[in-house]
């Protein structure tokens, strides 16, 4: 019986899973172990192949793996509402009764976040998302070793994705090209594939390789090299154009409505950078109003914009633009009056400093097409919202009776007021309507940059040269005007500087005006002069 007894508690001993108790030895060690001698206890997490201590392996890359001084129970740091507070890494269930001095940090280092990354990458290669395993792989690019090359082998044939099955490629040809062992037509043949990919690893791996003693194969890492160069200038011209383009969108929200009450009213609105800055504050005063709803906020800035500065535009018109008809000088010295007024206001009831708006989340990050260009979603989705607020602007104009009005106005005002158009009302809504659009731009921005009491002022100079540019009063002048500016500004800036280019982009349109004082698209007809 006895015997008996012993054998089964032997059987049960040898059925119990070790993995966990390992496990859960190994992360007691953790609290008690010298950091130079951690790297051999991440090594033996890792060759558990157990993707639950993902979560572990995380928060220490992050620098926020602790442990319990009473307990040495492992817990991660979070950040609630401003104070620390402390989960379970495994169940991510906060710990009531925990704080800072019931705890201590695991310490980590460089040598330590290289291993971390790479063990994270490991575990994650065998994910049943696509996403995460491309990422993975890539993670191991910088460090592919034996194990690693041996592992991806094994998954290669097995890959369903193609975008995972390049990256694990590349990684393989990696390890082949730096490989001395292989043959020199393996290792050529590894190098001319990893010419066609543009990971910055890939390019790192061929720098080292270039210096390579075979001669064979320092020459076709030098081939590559050049073919990935070319790559990488190609997309450097689009990544220009994209941020020309952009700056092109916000000139055209800035300048849009200056364009038609310049064009109708003859008016120069100095003030139209403050209804600029009225629209970006009004974003930020629907946000603090709905905090808990950023991501719907700029649905309800957009309209809310429009109304509060076209109000203020109508407000001014009534009280000053309409007793100043005739006299531009005048108009300028009364509007630039009013933008002083208007910023004052602004640093009476925000204060001078500048506020952030928060971006919504669906407008945050990043489209990355390949590892060297990338397109940041805030100014793609303002691009095409300019866009969009173009037509809707050329439609009110060539559809509505308001559009009618104002195109009646803008060619001959004597001839529209003596067929009883009411020329005051047509002033008084063009005015509003220039100035809303104004708002919306000051919307788009406060997306780009602070909201602050000078915001408008860095735009109303370049907003009248689009206008000047374009030729006054013509909104497709302005639209091929404003992507002009932006594009030449963006292409000028890596060799001039953003001043100097600035400089010149001035220079240039005062050379213009010069041999074509109308501007790209002037106005036809007896009215025009």
């Amino acid at each position: 019986m006895k015997y008996l007894i012993s054998f089964c508690l032997l059987m049960f001993a040898s059925w119990m899973p070790v993995h966990a108790a390992s496990t859960e030895t190994l992360l007691e060690q953790l609290t008690t172990t010298k950091l130079s001698k951690l790297p051999d206890i991440v090594e033996q997490l890792a060759a558990q192949e157990d993707e639950s201590l993902l979560p572990v392996f995380r928060a220490w890359l992050a620098g926020d793996l602790h442990y319990v001084k009473d307990s040495n129970a492992i817990v991660v740091e979070i950040d609630v509402q401003g104070n620390d507070a402390y989960v379970d890494p495994f169940t991510q269930v906060q710990l009531e009764g925990i704080s800072s001095k019931d705890v201590k940090k695991i310490k980590v280092n460089n040598k330590l976040r290289g291993l971390l990354r790479g063990v994270i990458a490991r575990l994650q290669l065998t994910s049943n998302n696509a996403d995460v395993r491309e990422g993975a792989v890539r993670e191991l690019l910088a460090d592919v070793d034996e194990d690693t090359f041996a592992a991806l082998e094994n998954l290669y044939p097995k890959e369903s994705n193609n975008d995972v099955k390049e990256m694990m490629q590349t990684a393989l040809s990696i390890y082949t090209a730096m490989d001395k062992s292989s043959s020199q037509t393996s290792r050529v043949a590894a190098i001319e594939f990893l010419g066609g990919s543009l990971e910055n690893d890939v390019r790192n791996a061929l720098l080292k390789l270039s210096r390579d003693s075979n001669e064979a194969v320092a020459a076709a890492a030098d081939k590559a090299l050049v073919n990935i160069n070319r790559q990488v200038e190609r997309y450097a011209l689009v990544d220009q154009l994209f941020f020309g383009l952009s700056l092109g969108s916000v000139l055209l929200l800035a300048s849009i409505g200056l364009a038609i009450t310049f064009g109708v009213m003859g008016v120069i609105n100095m003030a139209h950078g403050e209804m600029i800055m009225l629209g970006a504050y009004t974003t930020y005063v629907v946000q603090l109003v709905m905090p808990n709803y950023i991501d719907y906020s700029i649905w309800v800035a957009i309209p809310a914009a429009f109304l509060v500065s076209g109000l203020m535009g109508v407000l001014i018109e009534r009280l000053v633009i309409c007793r100043l008809h005739g006299r531009p000088l005048e108009t300028l010295l009364a509007t630039f009056g009013i933008s002083l007024i208007l910023q004052q206001l602004v640093r009476t009831i925000f204060s001078p400093l500048n506020r952030q708006v928060s971006t919504p989340s669906w407008m945050s990050g990043s489209w990355e097409i390949n590892p060297v260009l990338s397109l940041t979603l805030n100014r793609l989705y303002i691009l095409a919202f300019a866009l969009l607020v173009f037509l809707a602007l050329v439609f009110i104009l060539k559809k509505s009776s308001l559009g009618l009005n104002v195109r009646a106005v803008s060619q001959n005002r004597s001839m529209a007021k003596a067929m009883g158009v009411k020329t005051e009302w047509v002033d008084a809504m063009t005015f509003g309507l220039g100035s809303g659009i104004a708002g919306i731009a000051g919307v788009a921005l406060s997306q780009l940059t602070n909201v602050g009491p000078n915001l408008g002022q860095a735009y109303i100079i370049d907003s009248f040269m689009v206008v000047v540019f374009g030729g006054v009063g013509n909104l497709l002048g302005t639209l091929v005007a404003a992507f002009t500016l932006g594009i030449a500004n963006k292409f000028l800036e890596p060799t001039t500087g953003a001043v100097l280019a600035a400089i010149l982009v001035l220079v240039f349109i005062i050379l213009f005006i010069q041999k074509r004082p109308k501007g790209l698209f002037p106005q036809k007809g007896r009215a025009a002069e």
